[in-house]
C-alpha cells in the first residue's frame, strides 16, 4: 500500500480506502460483526489506514464497529464520517445540512466512534435548501473546536463545491480538502465537471461505486451463487463486463480488480483514491490483490475504448480544435502552460 497526501492537505492517506457500508446485517445484505472484523484486519494487514463510514450506514452499526475495531491504535488511523441523511423520519431536523442537524449528528457520530474527534467529516448530500455559508460556517466551528480536524463534500454538483471552496477562502474558513462521489469503468459522467473541478481545487476525490454494484465483476454475466443487488442490470453494463472479463482473462487477474485497477489508474484525471466495499473476508483480499500490478496504456485504452464518455457542452465545444483556433489562432501549439 502507497499513501497520497489528501487534497490540498498534509494529511497521509492510503491509496485504497476502506468503506463500511457493508458492515452490520441492519439492512439485510451485510457483513455480520465477526467478519467485518476480518475484512477490517485484512485491509490493515495491506497497510491500509484510512476507514469510512456514515453516521446511517446499517441504522448505526458501521460507526460501532468501526469504533470498536480502532480503539486499540485510534492515532493510527484516518476515520471519516458523514452527516446529512435523516436519522428520524419524522422529525424534519433530524436530517440535511443545516447546522442544527450538523451538531446533532457529530455528537452522536463521536459517541459511536469511541473518539473525541473525526479526521474527515462529510457533508454527505446537497440537501437544495441549507445556504452554503451556513454549512462551511458550520464546519469551520467544528475545526476550530478540535471535534474534526478536515472536511469533505459527497454527492454534489460541481457548481457549488466550488462556490463552497470559494467563500472558504474569503471568510478564512476550513475548505472542503476531498470529494466524493460514484465513479467508475461503467460511470465517467464525473469526467464532464466533477473531476475537472477537483483537479482545480486540489481536491482529493474518493470514489465509490466501482464496480457498479457488482455488475463489473462478472457475475450477472454467468451463472453463480454470489449474491447480487441488482436483478435487473442494463445491457450495456453486460456488454461492458463481456470486455473486462475478456481482458481480465488475457491479463491473468479477476475482472474486479481490473475495474479497481481502471479506476486506481486515472491520476491525470485528479487525485483519485477508490474506496472498497466488501462482505466477506474472500472479497477484500481479492480486491486489495489490485495493488500487485498495473494496467498497461493498451489496456486502459482497451477499457475505456468500451465505455465511450460525451464530454457534452461545454468541455466538447471548448475543446474542439476549431474553437481553440477561433480562441488561439495558430498559437496554441506554441504555448507553455500547465493548465492545458
Amino acid at each position: 500500500m502507497r499513501y497520497k497526501l489528501l487534497g490540498h492537505s498534509g494529511l497521509r492517506v492510503a491509496e485504497l480506502c476502506l468503506g463500511t457500508m457493508t458492515f452490520g446485517e441492519d439492512w439485510g445484505w451485510g457483513a455480520s460483526k465477526e467478519e467485518s472484523r476480518k475484512i477490517f484486519d485484512a485491509y490493515v494487514e495491506a497497510g491500509g489506514n484510512f476507514i469510512d463510514t456514515s453516521i446511517n450506514y446499517t441504522n448505526g452499526s458501521a460507526e460501532k464497529y468501526v469504533g470498536e475495531f480502532i480503539v486499540s491504535d485510534r492515532d493510527r488511523f484516518v476515520v471519516a464520517t458523514k452527516f446529512s441523511l435523516s436519522t428520524r423520519k419524522d422529525d424534519p431536523n433530524a436530517g440535511g445540512n443545516h447546522r442544527k442537524n450538523m451538531m446533532q449528528a457529530v455528537e452522536v457520530s463521536l459517541k459511536r466512534l469511541n473518539t473525541d474527534h473525526i479526521d474527515l467529516y462529510w457533508m454527505h448530500m446537497w440537501d437544495m435548501v441549507t445556504p452554503i455559508e451556513e454549512v462551511m460556517h458550520g464546519l469551520d466551528d467544528l475545526v476550530r473546536a478540535g471535534k474534526v480536524l478536515y472536511v469533505g463534500i459527497s454527492d454534489t454538483p460541481a457548481w457549488l463545491v466550488a462556490q463552497a471552496n470559494t467563500l472558504a477562502s474569503m471568510r478564512g474558513w476550513s475548505p472542503f480538502v476531498a470529494l466524493q462521489i460514484p465513479y467508475s469503468l461503467a460511470d465517467r459522467s464525473p469526467e464532464r465537471e466533477l473531476l475537472p473541478m477537483a483537479h482545480a481545487f486540489d481536491l482529493a476525490v474518493l470514489a465509490w461505486g466501482v464496480l457498479e454494484a457488482g455488475e463489473l465483476t462478472g457475475k450477472y454475466n454467468q451463472p453463480t451463487s454470489e449474491p447480487k443487488r441488482n436483478q435487473q442490470p442494463s445491457a450495456r453494463n453486460l456488454k461492458l463486463a463481456e470486455t473486462v472479463i475478456q481482458v481480465a482473462r488475457e491479463r491473468g487477474c479477476s475482472p474486479a480488480q481490473l475495474a479497481i485497477n481502471w479506476v486506481r489508474q486515472q491520476q491525470d484525471k485528479s487525485l483519485i483514491i477508490p474506496i472498497l466495499g466488501a462482505r466477506s473476508l474472500k472479497h477484500i483480499q481479492e480486491n486489495l490483490a489490485c495493488l500487485n500490478y498495473v494496467l498497461t496504456g493498451e489496456e486502459l485504452q482497451q477499457l475505456s475504448d468500451a465505455s465511450p464518455i460525451d464530454l457534452g457542452f461545454p468541455r466538447s465545444f471548448l475543446e474542439d480544435d476549431f474553437v481553440r483556433g477561433l480562441i488561439f489562432g495558430d498559437t496554441l501549439g506554441r504555448i507553455d502552460h500547465r493548465r492545458r
